[in-house]
Order: structure tokens, then sequence, then C-alpha cells
């Protein structure tokens, strides 16, 4: 079976690539009647020397993405993973010839096909009076023993596009351009890797790998490697290629002693996430690094591609000052990376974590009366909801994981451990803002922040998740929860108002901020079946706390009878907000557990205070 690929036709879509290269680069211009494209200034470059590359399509950006100024003058494509035309290649050696440039370089990758395109173009010019000159850039470290053919030309290849433009830029000629990079271009290495094949239009992958296993030391045509091994993890992986670029009774490896430098290039092979390549990044800094090898500069990205391999190589070029001078030359190659002229090895990779505010001092005595107060209506708190545990997730189950109860658990028995360690602040202040921290780090683990669209509620069932995800839902996983998240938000906006006064209409206010921040970040509505329905019925009869002489518990009796009753009417609700809204029938039978949550809390505190006659 061929693979889908987003392509008008197989036949143009090498040209309908370039094409679009050129269309979105003012810097490029294609050359009538050929698939070469060619700096737009061109007449600007009389009396230097002009630098040609190019070859299959299928590894761009490569080459098109990196001409410009202190680059390549043009590129000549061929087809998907085939050799441009000699007449194409000769027909650029004439355009940048009648241009004014003094010579031409020819930068071909070491493949049969190239060479010998490249090179009978470079003789017909020659015979023309054109002077040109040839570098086949070989720089594959796969082979421990060389074939007659030689390394093949991988995207180290890019580098001497980059060092060869910066030497052109700077006037110097033809021959000591060739002679410079060609020394240069043996101190360098390739290796690939990849976990799978790719697969040129119209046809199949070009070769098949177990799950179970990666190709080692492929090419970029879709070739197989020199091996295969097995699938490990990312530092283990780097290592092995590592290892095997600079083994030393290796014909092709590149030699890397301790104390020298590299430029260290991890390029895309295609299909391979940017987070694949970052984890990719860092273990090959921290391997070179850990061999005593200084890293000069990193460049992450796609630089030379094979279609939509899943893979990455490692290049290394050994330099010394004179030649990063000509690496962090100025180009306005679209596809050369910005990257900054500091060498990565002994750069400080980290600053220190802000320092926490300090607390203000507790207007109150720690452990006087108004500390034990806390404390007994928090351990009734947490003893509502540990009896409350199995009921909240049988009513979880309706449309999620049925971990609501647990999650609620998990909160009482860290506050009741945090309560051992001593009294809690009488601040009210104070005891939210704890509290709040308390429950993001023990009440959800290490969930850490979820999406937005599930912020809320429960998750609408496990059927066709993969490792917790549904791919067909914006669902979380299945070892989080939002509610850390709800209840950190309430409390962290909650304590604001309390900072200043501490009386009836300050807590009014403290659940009127606490509210806003639930529906400011959490997107629901009172009506949207969620916690948020016992909370909002319960703010607004706590509104009564801003009337003058308004008395604390009738209030409060009155909002845990709208709770109760709010959380009652959610099972009658249509879910606008949270898992349960992605049930086909957003229809359930059961009210919220999280609303009944909700409610039981403001019942238990209700409870706390009548028991002490406040």
């Amino acid at each position: 079976m061929t693979s889908k690929k987003l392509l008008n036709s197989v036949v143009g879509c090498a040209d309908d690539a370039l094409n679009g290269l050129v269309a979105c680069n003012p810097q490029l211009q294609l050359l009538e009647g050929h698939r070469v494209a060619l700096r737009s200034d061109l007449d600007s470059l009389k009396g230097k020397v002009a630098l040609l590359s190019g070859g299959g399509s299928g590894h761009e950006p490569a080459h098109a993405g990196f001409v410009g100024k202190g680059m390549l003058t043009g590129v000549i494509a061929g087809a998907v993973f085939t050799s441009p035309a000699v007449g194409s290649i000769l027909a650029a050696i004439r355009a940048v010839a009648q241009a004014g440039t003094v010579g031409t370089l020819l930068i071909v990758k070491n493949y049969t096909g190239d060479r010998l395109n490249f090179g009978l173009a470079r003789e017909q010019a020659q015979a023309e009076g054109i002077p040109v000159e040839m570098v086949v850039i070989g720089d594959d470290s796969a082979f421990t023993v060389l074939k007659k053919a030689g390394r093949r030309g991988l995207c180290g290849t890019v580098l001497i596009h980059k060092v060869a433009g910066a030497l052109a830029e700077a006037g110097m000629g033809l021959e000591e351009i060739t002679n410079r990079v060609s020394v240069v271009a043996k101190a360098m290495g390739t290796l690939g890797v990849s976990l799978s094949s790719c697969s040129v239009p119209g046809s199949k992958p070009t070769f098949e790998l177990a799950s179970n296993e990666v190709e080692l030391g492929l090419g970029i045509h879709g070739e197989a490697g020199v091996r295969r091994v097995k699938m490990a993890t990312a530092d283990e992986i780097v290592t092995l290629m590592l290892n095997h670029m600079m083994d030393a009774s290796s014909a092709s490896h590149v030699p890397v002693p301790s104390g020298s430098s590299v430029v260290l290039m991890v390029n895309n092979l295609g299909g391979l996430s940017f987070l694949e390549l970052g984890i990719i990044a860092d273990a090959a800094v921290r391997s070179l690094e850990g061999r005593g090898v200084k890293v000069a500069r990193a460049l992450v990205g796609t630089f030379m591609s094979a279609l939509e391999m899943p893979g990455v190589s490692l290049t290394l070029l050994l330099v010394d000052e004179p030649l990063l001078k000509l690496i962090d030359a100025e180009t306005t190659a679209a596809a050369w990376p910005n990257v900054a002229k500091v060498s990565v090895t002994g750069r400080k990779r980290s600053r220190a974590a802000p320092t926490e505010p300090r607390e203000a001092p507790d207007p109150t005595e720690a452990g006087g009366i108004a500390s034990k107060q806390m404390a007994l209506v928090l351990e009734r708190v947490c003893t509502t909801l540990l009896s409350l545990e199995e009921y909240l997730n049988a009513l979880d189950r309706a449309a999620g994981d049925g971990d609501c109860g647990t999650t609620h658990s998990r909160a009482a028995r860290a506050i009741q451990e945090w309560l051992k360690e001593g009294p809690p602040p009488a601040s009210p202040a104070q005891l939210l803002y704890k509290l709040s921290v308390l429950l993001l780090e023990k009440m959800g683990g290490s969930s850490g922040a979820v999406s937005a669209s599930s912020f809320w509620g429960r998750r609408a069932g496990r059927k066709g998740c993969w490792m917790g995800w549904d791919p067909g839902q914006f669902c979380m996983p299945s070892t989080l929860s939002p509610t850390p998240q709800l209840y950190g938000l309430f409390l962290t906006a909650a304590a604001q108002p309390l900072k200043s006064k501490t009386d009836l209409p300050a807590w009014s206010a403290a659940m009127d901020a606490g509210l806003e921040a639930m529906q400011k970040y959490g997107k629901a509505a009172p009506g949207d079946r969620t916690m948020l329905d016992s909370l909002w019925a319960a703010g607004q009869e706590l509104q009564a706390w801003k009337s003058p002489g308004a008395d604390l518990i009738s209030v409060l009796i009155n909002a845990v009878k709208s709770a109760k009753a709010a959380a009652e009417a959610t099972k009658n609700m249509e879910a606008g907000a949270g898992r349960a809204s992605y049930i086909s029938s957003a229809q359930l039978d059961q009210p919220d557990p999280g609303a009944v949550a909700a409610a039981s809390i403001l019942s238990a505190i209700l409870e706390a205070l009548q028991s002490q006659d406040m």
C-alpha cells in the first residue's frame, strides 16, 4: 500500500515544492526551463566565486533553503531522490558565469548519480571556458570498512555550504575555497538512526522495521543502514551513535579526542517530533561533554531530511577559532538557524529559582484560640471527606474514571498530616494560601496543570483511550484530576480579601473572589453541572454577610441548604463543561460528585462551627 501524501501529482511534486519555496522567498528566483533556484541578487556577485549544489528532492530544506548571501548561490534539484539533470546543472553554471562571477564551485554529495551528472556538467562548462571546480563531500561514519564508492554525503554537506559561503563572501578565490573546504570535509562525520523508513511519493516504504527495532547508519534516500539494534532510551541510542562515530578502529570514524572542540548538528530526518529532537540534543551535548569534548556550537533542527523519515542524524565537525568564525559568519539563507556566537560548553544553563515572598507576621498567636478553632474545622472537613470516598467514587464512575472520592481523600489525609506538624496559622489569609499550596502538591500527586478543555468535572470514560488518553477527545490522562487546580484557584483568590480584614463582609468577598477565579480560568458557569454549582449557590446566600448585623451561623445554614440543593439539582442538568460534556447523551441521572463534595465541605464547616458555639 502506498503512503498518503499531500501532493498535486507524483510527477510534479518536486517542481511544486521548489515553486512554493521561491514564491515565499523574495531572495530566490527560478531559472526558466529548469528546476533551478538562484539568488535573486545574482548581479551583485560580480567578481566573486559562485557556489552551486543540489541533488534529489525530498531532502528539504536542503538544498534550496541554504541559498542566500553567505551560503549558496544556487541549487539544482532533481526529482525525489534522483540526481538533477546534466542540462540543468550546466544551465545554472552558465547563468552564474554570465552574471559576472569569476568561477564556480560545485559542492556535491558523494552519490554515484550526483558525481556523474555534476561531473559531466563541469566538464562541459570547462570546455566552454568557464572556470569550474568540484568538491565531493562524504561524511558518512556508518561503515567500518570503506567500500570503493567511499563515504556517502549526508547532513555535514550543509556545513560545507556554510564554510564555502563565508569564504566566497569574503572574496576568496576559487582554488583557495576549493582547497579549504576539502580540508574541512575530512574533519567531519555524520551518523543517522531511524525508527522506521520513508516512502517515495507513489511508492511503498523502502524497508520494514519491527516495532522494537531501530535502524543505525542509514542514508538519506530510504536505504537501510549498517545494522539494526533494539529500541532503547534516547540516552542509550545517542551513546551508541557517538561510540560508533568515534570508534578509532572504524575506517569512517571522525577523530574527536578529549579536549577538542566541535560543531554539533542534530538533524531531523523529517518525521521526528521537536520534543524528541530536544531530548536527543540534550543527550548528545551531555555525552560529548562527558567525554571531555567541548561543544562550540550546537545546531538543532531540520537541515537535510529524507522525506517523512522519523529519525535523526548527528554530525560532528572539528573546529578551531578561524573555522568557527566562518560558521558564525552572517548569512541570509532561510534555513540556516540563528545560532548565538557563544560556546555551548561552559555556559551557565540555569539560574536560581526565585525566592519565596516573606510571609507577613501572623497577627494572632500561633496555637491560640483562633488557631485551634481552625484546626477543629479542618479536622471535621477531613473526616467528612474520608467518609464520602466510596460514595463520591461511585458517582464519578458514571462519567469518569471513578477517582473523585479518592482524590478528595488524598487531600484530607494530606491536611491531617500537615496538622500533626503543628498548629495552623490563625490568619485566615495565610491559612487559605497554605491550604492551596498543600492541595496542589498532595491532592493530585504530580499532575501539574491541565488543559482548559478538560479542567472541569469528569472525563467521559476510557473507551478507546490509549495510555490514558482518548484520541478522539480533548480528555485528560487517567492519572490526572482537575480538582487540585480548582481548589487551589479558589483558595488562592479567596485569601486576598482576607489579608486586610477578617469580618463577615470580608469572608463574603473571599467567596466572591474564589468563584470569580474558578470561572475565569475554568470557563464553567452555574448550570454547567460542575462543583461550581454548589459553591455558586452558597455564595449567593453568603451575600447576606455584607449586611450590617448579619449572623454568622444563620446565614451559613442557608448557604449549606442551597449548596446541597444545587448539588442534587445537577443530576437533572445537561453537562456544559468538563469531562461529562463529552458524553454523547450529556445527560446523567446522578448528581455531579464535585458538586456533592463541595456541598459536603461547606456542611462540615457549619457543623464544626456549631459545635464550638460560634
